[in-house]
C-alpha cells in the first residue's frame, strides 16, 4: 500500500502547443512503481484549454470544481460541472477547456501503455 497527498505532488504547468492555462499534479505514475494506471488531477485558469489532440490511451475524467465543455472526435460541444464523468475511448480526438470565471480541476486516469509513463502518451507502433 502506498499514500500520496495532492501536496506531495506539485503542479507541473504544461506549456505544449495547443494548451493554455492548464497544470497536471502527477500522483501516480510509472515513477511511482504503478505499471498500468495513472491518475492525475488536471487544473485549468478560466479561459485554459488543452489542444484538439487524440493518442493511444482512453481517458476517464470526473470533474471536481469549475464548469467547462469537452469537445468530443466529432468536435461536439459537452457542458460539464463537477460530478460529471467522461470516457473518451482511444484515439479519439479531444479537447478540454474552462469556460467559466474560476480554476476548473478533474481527475483525469490513464493506462500505462508499452513506452508511456502516465505523464506523456504512449508512442506510437510504427
Amino acid at each position: 500500500m502506498k499514500k500520496k497527498h495532492l501536496g506531495d505532488a506539485p503542479p507541473v504547468a504544461i506549456n505544449k502547443e495547443g494548451f493554455r492555462g492548464m497544470s497536471a499534479y502527477y500522483l501516480w505514475t510509472a515513477e511511482d512503481g504503478c505499471p498500468n494506471y495513472a491518475m492525475r488531477i488536471m487544473e485549468f485558469e478560466p479561459g485554459g484549454f488543452t489542444s484538439y489532440h487524440s493518442h493511444l490511451e482512453e481517458h476517464e475524467f470526473y470533474f471536481l470544481e469549475g464548469e467547462g465543455v469537452y469537445v468530443d472526435g466529432e468536435g461536439k460541444e459537452t457542458r460539464v460541472s463537477p460530478g460529471d464523468g467522461i470516457y473518451c475511448p482511444p484515439d479519439e480526438p479531444h479537447q478540454v477547456k474552462n469556460t467559466g470565471n474560476t480554476k476548473m480541476k478533474l481527475l483525469c486516469t490513464i493506462p500505462i501503455l508499452p513506452g508511456g509513463n502516465g505523464k506523456l502518451p504512449a508512442p506510437r507502433p510504427k
